[in-house]
């Protein structure tokens, strides 16, 4: 199996050129990779060329434009990554008959209520981000290739920034936080994701009629107010000098912080359709987020010690 790997760099991208390796040939891209192919969303036509010289069996698309706020000013930009792209992904999928995965995210939803969204309950974005998302997984079921749209929420790694490192640098620096806690989700580590979407690949290669939508998620559900207080009382139990004490961090509604782009408040997403038809697991969110905050305690020491 030959396989096309879009936004390497990014959080999901690097897990799944571990995660993918033990499928098939690996061909993995960025928007500024060097070598004969491209990968930048915003010229088509080589985007185009690249799948069509690299002639891949599966399309792994995780390039997008995530930073929420800045799809509000840059919506042009956002529109190319996250729709007009993999518009042009699923064409050519479509004449090559491959396959394509491509990950989207909880920003579809209006966030409304409080039950766990389903594969198939009504969409509503709130925000440029959510739209372009939404108009990118059209593109894909309109194009007529055959598909994964693998739909996530809350995504983390160890590398690169995330919500865990600023809350632990800032309960560091302060004596007291306030956190957003009417905004509930699932924290989901791009390292699950990566395992979980190489299982899919390798199922449906025997079972193509499994095709379509997913939700993964970790187990559970959280606020970020939630969220914070967790992973600060693992980074202090780890050791690491925390100044805020843990009733210093204040829960405040979303109205206390003005941003750009409006964040859904209830992101709870149904796994029950992933786990059944794949016989997946998924592990308990606290789990993946623990194991974070330790392989960070881990590299700091270990750059202290050095």
């Amino acid at each position: 199996m030959k396989i096309l790997l879009l936004g390497k760099n990014g959080q999901v991208g690097w897990e799944l050129q571990r995660s993918l390796a033990p499928l098939g040939e690996l061909v993995a891209l960025d928007f500024d990779s060097p070598g004969p192919w491209s990968a930048n969303f915003a010229r088509p036509e080589s985007l185009a060329a690249t799948v069509r010289e690299v002639g891949p069996d599966v399309i792994v698309n995780a390039a997008a434009h995530t930073a929420v706020d800045r799809c509000e000013s840059e919506a042009e930009h956002a529109h190319a990554l996250n729709a007009a792209g993999p518009a042009v992904l699923a064409r050519e999928a479509a004449l090559l008959d491959c396959w394509l995965l491509h990950y989207s995210t909880d920003y579809v939803f209006d966030g409304s209520g409080t039950a766990p969204w389903v594969e198939d309950s009504p969409t509503g974005p709130l925000s440029v981000y959510g739209a372009t998302k939404l108009e990118g997984e059209r593109a894909l079921r309109s194009s007529g290739c055959r598909h994964l749209i693998v739909r996530t929420s809350w995504v983390y790694s160890v590398r690169g920034g995330n919500f865990a490192k600023t809350m632990i640098e800032l309960a560091q620096r302060r004596e007291r936080l306030a956190v957003v806690d009417d905004q509930v989700g699932a924290p989901t580590g791009a390292e699950l994701l990566a395992d979980w979407s190489a299982h899919l690949l390798r199922t449906v290669q025997a079972r193509p009629e499994l095709a379509g939508t997913y939700h993964a998620v970790a187990n559970g559900h959280t606020s970020w107010h939630g969220y914070a207080r967790h992973v600060i009382e693992r980074a202090r139990a780890g050791g690491l000098p925390i100044k805020v004490a843990p009733d210093a961090i204040d829960a405040v509604p979303s109205s206390a912080f003005k941003t750009a782009a409006r964040r859904p408040l209830n992101s709870r997403m149904s796994t029950r359709k992933l786990r059944e038809t794949f016989g997946l697991a998924t592990p308990p969110w606290e789990t993946g987020v623990d194991r974070m905050v330790d392989e960070m305690l881990d590299r700091r020491l270990t750059t202290t010690n050095l």
